[in-house]
């Protein structure tokens, strides 16, 4: 049984939003059948990803069942950064998702969009507000 340490998860959003005005979710489906990035496209929608004054937000959707992750941005993040930036938040959660620890592989790859969402979109402590709720769905 895979588990994930939401807690854990909802801490490393916290802290790499400090950095950035970009906002990050993190999804866990239940089992299901389909496709896991048609999916991961409805949660986008139904959380309200694109709803950020930006259009600067990203969501990992896990399906822990099927072994399975999809990573999504909104559009203010694919204008500034190329296909790259997907390619290495993918390869970081991979590493430890094949080593079966969930839990940091998201912590990693939440800490890698973090550090690139801040180069684009800098936390401005006067202006920035929680778009969206940090907490693990």
């Amino acid at each position: 049984m895979v588990t994930i340490d939401k807690d854990r998860i909802k801490q490393a959003i916290q802290k790499a939003e400090r950095r950035t005005s970009g906002e990050i979710r993190v999804s866990v489906s239940p089992p299901f059948w389909g496709d896991v990035r048609k999916a991961a496209e409805k949660a986008f929608e139904r959380l309200g990803m694109t709803a950020t004054k930006d259009r600067n937000a990203v969501l990992f959707f896990v399906a822990p069942a099927r072994r399975k992750f999809v990573v999504l941005g909104d559009s203010g993040i694919h204008e500034k950064v190329g296909q790259e930036f997907w390619h290495h938040l993918v390869r970081t959660v991979s590493e430890k998702f094949k080593q079966g620890d969930f839990t940091s592989g998201l912590v990693a790859g939440i800490e890698a969009a973090g550090e690139d969402l801040a180069k684009h979109f800098p936390y401005h402590a006067a202006s920035d507000t929680n778009e969206l709720r940090d907490d693990v769905d």
